[in-house]
This record gives structure tokens, sequence and C-alpha cells, in this order.
């Protein structure tokens, strides 16, 4: 027991301290720690195997079945849901493999890589666009999967069914669902504080056992309606009273896109980890065939619910608490809680956590940033959330006209004004090359309020369908494509013929230590200048030999 309780203080006891424990990282500047810093060569270890569980992972999930749903709600059966879907997987891997070998070239994350293009302080609010609604679905997701954990006791123990609450009933949840959801964030808190490169295993785990869930719920499904049910064979009668077929065909596109939206943005945070710069086609492969085969089975699940009980559900813990086998309703409800733990990790905690860190890397680090995360998943209520705000679940679905234009400067920027050509150290840097104009880089700035603006009419009538906006909302169907294409239109002008940022464009790349390179010793404490001294030096060095 003593040792166990040193073990615990040692490792709690160095984040006691107000700045981050440890080495403050290779750069020893304000704008480096060991979190934000590019990854060892021994570290980058993720080949096409480990993406692709990665990609199980994230896709295999309780908010993919949500999505198809939004598509399908249009009036849309699987005959013309199928195809969106696979379309707006395909759309959007395209810029998750562009931003993806961001991170694999610089082996950085999205922080980092962010401000070559926004500027070392202009970085900030792009973070925190993105930090944002990683932070909501987070919170969100674990009352959904305290829900699957409540199934699975109650699959265990049929008298949980029964379980006293004591709560009242403004109070948005029961009691016994109240304590699920306790003891899933646990589960969840653990697993989150874990280092990245362990967690492969989880994804791993999920791409086993996750699956297999999936194809088996599928077969059900499709054995008890006798090849798919009304969804599936039915004809599509669109709801939108003011959409015809193409606008409303536009609008599940966008939808679709929306989902893997914010990832677009920071995929560097695991591109960085790759062993091979994600060479090959198995990155952009991976989202639309796992996408599209796994959202058959919302849609025939849920086109079964409807043919035994009457109705459409598609909340997916309401439709396992009416299986009748305790076998069943167990494995299920513990496969899905599994799928929602690795979608929480891989798109939700990490991702903020890695993130964040960057805006104050002497104070925040990952591991920090997580336990932020894990306390707003409780003290934030979600289920009231769930329960109340409406407003803002249509608000988080339809970011994705905020995360267009951000992924379109962020590709324009990287491949067709810098060509590919950034230079590390100098993204560590005080008032380097990436300094721009009082760390702000006006020009990326200009390109992104330009590529959203002309959606804000839209984007308000989604959350208030009553709102007069005109013909605005037209643009708004496709809100994604035409945000990404007009700041990357706007943004290749005005670095190329309004004002060239010639201070932030070099004619040689300047890489990080790659395997078989001598990397120089961190210097513990050390800010600014001294440092930038030592690396000039040896760059003067290295250019002389």
């Amino acid at each position: 027991m003593s040792t166990l309780k040193s073990r615990v203080k040692a490792k709690v006891s160095p984040h006691l301290h107000l700045r981050v424990p440890f080495e403050s990282g290779k750069y020893g500047s304000r704008w480096s720690n060991k979190d934000l810093d590019p990854i060892p060569p021994e570290e980058r270890t993720w080949g096409a195997i480990d993406y692709w569980a990665y990609w199980c992972s994230d896709m295999l999930a309780p908010p993919l079945a949500a999505t198809v749903s939004s598509v399908m709600s249009l009036g849309f059966t699987a005959r013309e849901t199928i195809p969106i879907v696979f379309f707006g997987f395909a759309i959007c891997s395209v810029v998750i493999t562009l931003t993806g070998k961001m991170g694999a070239t610089y082996n950085v994350p999205f922080p980092v890589i962010i401000r070559s293009i926004f500027g070392m302080y202009g970085s900030f609010p792009a973070i925190c666009i993105r930090a944002f609604v990683a932070l909501m679905w987070t919170a969100i997701l674990t009352v959904q999967a305290g829900n699957f954990l409540q199934r699975a006791l109650e699959a265990i123990w049929p008298s949980f069914i029964n379980f006293p609450n004591h709560l009242p009933e403004d109070a948005g949840i029961t009691s016994a669902a109240l304590l699920c959801v306790f003891l899933y964030w646990f589960i969840q808190t653990s697993l989150a504080l874990m280092p990245i490169s362990k967690l492969r295993i989880l994804f791993w785990v999920k791409g086993v056992v996750v699956p297999p869930t999936f194809f088996a719920l599928f077969l059900w499904a499709a054995i008890v309606t006798k090849g798919g049910g009304e969804l599936v064979t039915g004809k599509a009668k669109i709801t939108s009273t003011y959409m015809n077929t193409a606008y409303s065909a536009l609008t599940g596109l966008n939808v679709i896109i929306g989902l893997f939206s914010s990832l677009a943005v920071n995929m560097p945070d695991f591109g960085r980890f790759s062993k091979n710069k994600l060479k090959g086609p198995h990155q952009f492969l991976a989202l639309p065939i796992i996408g599209t085969l796994g959202a058959l089975t919302p849609i025939f699940v849920t086109s079964a619910h409807s043919y035994l009980w009457g109705s459409f559900e598609w909340y997916m813990p309401n439709v396992i608490a009416k299986f009748d086998s305790r076998a069943a309703k167990f494995f299920v409800s513990a496969s899905f809680m599994l799928a929602t733990i690795g979608n929480q990790v891989a798109a939700g905690t990490y991702p903020f956590s890695n993130d964040v860190t960057g805006m104050a890397p002497k104070y925040i680090n990952i591991f920090r940033a997580t336990c932020f995360i894990s306390l707003f998943c409780i003290v934030s209520t979600p289920w009231n959330i769930i329960k109340n705000a409406a407003g803002l679940l249509a608000f988080l679905s339809g970011y994705s006209c905020l995360m267009g234009p951000l992924a379109g400067t962020m590709v324009c920027d990287y491949y067709l004004i810098k060509k590919r050509k950034l230079d590390v150290d100098q993204l560590y840097t005080d008032r380097g090359i990436y300094w721009y104009n009082g760390g702000w880089n006006w020009r990326a700035y200009v390109s992104f309020v330009i590529g959203f603006a002309p959606l804000m009419p839209g984007f308000a009538k989604s959350i208030e369908p009553t709102l007069n906006v005109g013909g605005a909302w037209k643009i708004y169907t496709f809100a994604w494509i035409f945000g990404f294409f007009m700041s990357m239109l706007v943004h290749y002008v005005i670095c190329t013929y309004v004002s060239v940022p010639t201070e932030s464009i070099i004619q040689e790349a300047v890489y990080p230590a790659q395997a078989g390179d001598v990397s120089p010793p961190v210097l513990e404490g050390e800010d600014g200048e001294s440092k930038s001294e030592y690396v000039s030096k040896e760059k003067e060095i290295t250019n002389l030999v």
C-alpha cells in the first residue's frame, strides 16, 4: 500500500506547481514544451494498420449514427443516403490527408503548424475554435456512454432497471443514469490520461471488437426486416418546407463532411506519429470505406426498430433496452461503450488537450488539459445540455461553417504559398519569421473571415428555423465546401498579388531531427535568446560544412 501511495505521489506532485514539470522542451522558449516539440524519430511508429485502427476507433461510434439520422431526417432513404455518406467522407478525406501530411512531414501538432499560418499569437483564436467543439462533444458523449453502461448493468442485474430514483424530474437525469455516468467517467478519465502512444492498444482492441458488433447488428436487422424495411426499400419524401431535393442533398453532404470537419483541421496531431510521412493511399481510403460501411448499421437497426416496435429510434441505448436477450444487451452495450471511449479519446480529449497546450506551453501540458476537460464533463452537467439546449446542439452540428474556411486557409498557405517549406525551429521562436505583424498574420484572418461571413445568415437559420434570411440559406447548404474554397482563393490572391509574406517564405525547408541525427542538448529553464543563438550558430556551422 505504501509503495502504491509513493508511486501516486511521485506521479502527481510535479503537477502541483504552476509551471509544467520536467523539461521545458527542446527549444527552452515560452513556445515549447515536451508535448509540443517535434516527435523524436524513435517515437514515430504509426503505420497503415495503426491509422486504420484509429479510424475504426473514431468512425464506428455513436456520432456516426447521429449524423446518418440527420441526413435521413431530410426525407432520404438508404438508397440516397449511402452515396451522400460516401462522397461526403471522400471529400473530407482529401483535406484530412493534406493536413495530416503537414504534421507527418515536420512531426509537430496542429497548434504548432498553425503558427506558421496565423502567426504566433494569431494561432490562439484558431486553437480555441477547434478546441471548443471537442470540449462540448466530449461532455455530451459522456452521458450517452453512461447510458450504454446502464444497459450493460441491467443485462447483468435485471433488478437495476428498478433502481430507485431520488432526483427531481427537472434534474434532467435519474439516479441510476447519474451513477452510471460517474462510473463511466472514472473509466474514461483513466484511459484519457494515458500517453497517446500507449493508447494505440486501445485503438487496436476497438478495431477488433467493434466492427464485428456493427456487422452482427446489421445482419440481425437485415434478417428481421427481410431485406431492410421502410428506410431501405421505401421512397424518398423530402421533409423540408423550403428546400427541394437538390438543396436537401447538399445539406446532407454538408452534415456528413461536418462530422470530421474538425479533424480535417487538427489531423497533424496524429499525423506527426507517422513513420513514413503518411505515404500511400491508405489514409485517403480509410475514411470513405469505414464510414460508408459503418453507416449501414444504424440505418438497418433503426428500420428494424420501426418494423418490430412501430417507431423510428436512432438513440442506440433506447434500442438496446428493448432487446430480449440479456447476453445481446450486455455485449452490444459493452461494445458501444468501448466505441464511445475510443471516439472520445481520438476526437475529443486528446485533440483538445494537445491543442490548448499550444497557447501556454509553460503552464499547460497534455496532462493538465486532460484533467480540465475531464472535470468539465461533470461540472457542465451535460445531461442538461442534451435536455434543454437544442439550439446549442444545432450550433455544434453547424460548426463546419467555421472549420471549412480554417482548413482552406491552412491548405492554401502550406501548399500554395509556402510550397511545403517551413523552418521547424522558427515555429518555437519569439519574433522569428512567423511573427508577421505583432504575432498576427492579418492575411490569414482576412481570408478566414471572408470564407465564413456569407454563411452566417444560414447558420443562424439552422439554429432558429423560423428566422427569415431571404435566399442566404442556399449557400449554407454547402457551407463547408463554400468556406473551404472561398478562403483558399482569397488567401492565394492576398498572398500572391496584394501583400506577399516574404519573411515567412523560405527557399529550403528546415526539418526536425531524423533517425541518426545528433540532437542538441535540452537546456533546462533557458528562454528565448540564448537558445535561439545556439540554434542559429548550429545552422551556420552546418552551412559551412
